[in-house]
Parts: C-alpha cells; structure tokens; sequence
C-alpha cells in the first residue's frame, strides 16, 4: 500500500524541468485522486474528440519541450560560469585517467 501512496505522489507532483507531473506528460491528465471521484455532473466531462485530444497532447508535450530546453540552459550557465575554458596546443601534454569501466572486455 505504501509503494502505490508513493507512486501516487510521485505522478500527481510537478516536475520543477518540465513544469508539469510525469502523468500528465503521458497522459494528458493527471491521475485521478478520490476527491475527483465526485458524481459526473458535478465535474467537466472529458472530451470524447480524438483529433482534439491529439492536438491538446501535441500541445503539452511541445511546451513541456520548450520548457525543458529552457532549464537546461538555464542550469548549463549557471555550472559554466566559474570555469575556465582551456584550449590546446598540438604536442601539448595532458593527463588521461581511463578507468576498465569504460572499456569491453577486451
């Protein structure tokens, strides 16, 4: 019971990169909690429409794109500030460190 609370919480929360709940990426809705087990008069029917559901999902997952690519610059300057970009000179001498987790077997 706790792993479905969890996982519950877990596709109902935004994420801060997309701005939006992993659910409703994928879905186009968010999960459905039991204050949303109201009587259907009482709620929004949802669209029976396929061709606009198409298009409202095509939509999300646009902005959630734009989105994304916004708060990866937005962390890529903000790591970069404070290095220091080196450029090298063939015949200069520069220290590899290859660890056997980056190669095959072989």
């Amino acid at each position: 019971m706790r792993l479905t609370r969890s996982e519950f919480a877990y596709n109902k929360v935004p994420c801060k990169a997309k701005g939006l709940s992993t659910f409703k990426v994928v879905y186009g809705t968010n999960p459905l909690s039991l204050l949303d087990l109201v009587p259907w008069p009482l709620r929004q029917k949802p669209s029976v429409n396929t061709q606009t559901r198409v298009e409202v999902i095509k939509r999300l997952h646009e902005k959630v794109n734009a989105r994304i690519e916004k708060s990866t610059i937005s962390y890529q300057t903000h790591i970069n500030e404070n290095k220091k970009k080196v450029i090298f000179q063939p015949r200069d001498l520069v220290w590899i460190h290859l660890t056997k987790e980056r190669f095959s077997s072989k």
